[in-house]
């Protein structure tokens, strides 16, 4: 190890010191009560990396009824909705704590839910942990470092190892395998061969967690400074077999003849370029800053539609016809199965099928029209839409990714333009609901909303032509609707 174990909690000590005050005395107040307690996992590995960390995990001897007492006299806010879990959380100040009672509990192998068992001492609670780099723990209030397990030899080799036999570990819960490929993106972490192994041998329990776990587990793991290394992981050890099945199907289509690109290679090369173009963490929205869910998820997925619309032509062409649209239908249905919410879905859905609508603009013909219609279709996603089509760009061809690269900054300054012209942001038909309604003296319903979507499309492919000639081209198109679509 390149640092003495004193000086490595030294600057675990240094990280911690805003808090270890208050921490010292809620340790204190347990102990004076008769009870253990310890800081433990994530924030003791983060402050022994010289990571920021925003958790205060603890752990205790204490059930959960004494934790409550003790947190009630300690904070100004007491929650007990992890009660069932042995957790309890309190704040004081800006300072959050979560305290859980001493762990035993596992998976029975069948169901979804984890058996609560509460355990007697900090080495029982230790060895249930994921990993030893999250099984060590400093006892309070004398910050005493428990290590027994050798987490500090593997947090100074970047290694993950379970505490125990790699398959007992993954039986008490299959989500620490997802987990294990979250760590590897997450702190550019090596799995040992042994994890590794039960990760392959294992994959088919991570069937029995729940779609939302896996999913929040999924989702850090894609935020992850480096997600193509977790993702990678995911799929050699068979696990995007179970979650994510559509990342496995593009590595299997492989083509051997070389006709068309790798189509998993070319996803992860996308994600990276994707990452690259995401703004400043905390930076204006426009810039997209990183990280980035949406545009993670969509550079992912964009060509998860190829394996099934490839066609081979004769003369040895592929094809892929209509890929972007299967391919949004099967991110909704997946990211649907994986319980994400209903904007994020809508969001990364629309990505996908529009990712190639940049690719027939061709050397700059398109009309005015056009270009509108791309700001409007994207709506709220043109930076993302922006930075996605650029992504996807993986050429070695060197003149062909500089000439693809000029198009799409020609895109950029008419798109620009007309922004400041027109601004495309808020295009609306230039006559509104009720002034449709009083032109052709219909009230509102479906009618009237056909009517309003005939003005948008003449505002997009006509910019603005004013109120008269709007009503003249609206009485028009009425008169030519048949009376059975006037009611």
């Amino acid at each position: 190890m390149s640092e003495s174990l004193d000086a490595l909690l030294r600057r675990a000590t240094g990280r911690l010191a805003p808090t270890l005050p208050l921490l010292t005395e809620l340790g204190a107040a347990f102990t004076d009560a008769g009870h253990e307690v310890a800081l433990v996992g994530g924030p003791v590995r983060d402050a022994l990396l010289g990571r920021e960390s925003s958790d205060l995990d603890l752990t205790t001897s204490a059930r959960p009824e004494d934790t409550e007492r003790i947190l009630d006299a300690w904070g100004e806010a007491t929650w007990d909705m992890g009660r069932e879990f042995g957790t309890i959380g309190a704040r004081r100040g800006a300072t959050v704590v979560e305290v859980t009672t001493y762990r035993a509990d596992a998976y029975d192998g069948r169901t979804r839910k984890p058996v609560v068992a509460f355990g007697e001492n900090l080495t029982e609670d230790l060895v249930r942990r994921d990993f030893t780099v999250n099984a060590m723990a400093l006892r309070l209030p004398d910050l005493e470092f428990v290590d027994p397990h050798g987490g500090l030899e593997d947090l100074a080799a970047g290694r993950l190892r379970t505490p125990g036999p790699a398959e007992v570990s993954f039986g008490d819960d299959p989500l620490r395998m997802m987990r294990a490929a979250r760590f590897a993106a997450q702190l550019g972490f090596d799995v040992a061969p042994q994890v590794r192994a039960a990760m392959g041998d294992m994959a088919e329990s991570l069937g029995i967690v729940s779609a939302e776990r896996i999913r929040d587990e999924f989702s850090k793991l894609v935020l992850a400074p480096d997600p193509v290394t977790g993702l990678r992981l995911l799929v050699d050890t068979g696990l995007a077999d179970v979650m994510l099945p559509e990342l496995s199907v593009m590595r299997e289509t492989v083509d051997e003849h070389r006709r068309h690109k790798d189509v998993y290679e070319h996803s992860l090369t996308v994600l990276r370029q994707a990452i690259a173009l995401e703004g400043a963490p905390g930076g204006p929205e426009d810039s997209v800053p990183a990280p980035d869910l949406v545009l993670r998820l969509a550079a992912l997925l964009h060509d998860i539609g190829k394996p099934a619309t490839r066609r081979f032509e004769p003369g040895g062409g592929v094809t892929f016809h209509h890929h972007e649209v299967v391919g949004a239908k099967m991110t909704n249905k997946r990211l649907r199965a994986l319980r994400y919410d209903k904007d994020t879905i809508k969001a990364v859905s629309r990505l996908v099928e529009l990712h190639l609508r940049f690719h027939g603009y061709g050397d700059g013909e398109w009309t005015d029209s056009a270009v509108r219609r791309y700001v409007t279709d994207a709506g709220p996603l043109l930076q993302r839409l922006h930075r996605l089509t650029r992504a996807d760009c993986t050429t070695r061809n060197r003149r062909k990714a500089e000439r693809l690269g000029r198009t799409y900054d020609s895109l950029e300054a008419r798109i620009e333009t007309l922004m400041a012209a027109e601004e495309l942001k808020k295009v609306r038909p230039e006559l509104d609901g009720h002034e449709i309604g009083e032109t052709l003296g219909i009230s509102p319903g479906p009618v009237l909303g056909r009517a309003y979507k005939h003005l948008l499309a003449l505002r997009l492919d006509r910019g603005p032509v004013g109120k008269d000639v709007a009503r003249e081209e609206l009485r028009t198109w009425w008169a030519q609707q048949p009376e059975s679509a006037r009611d």
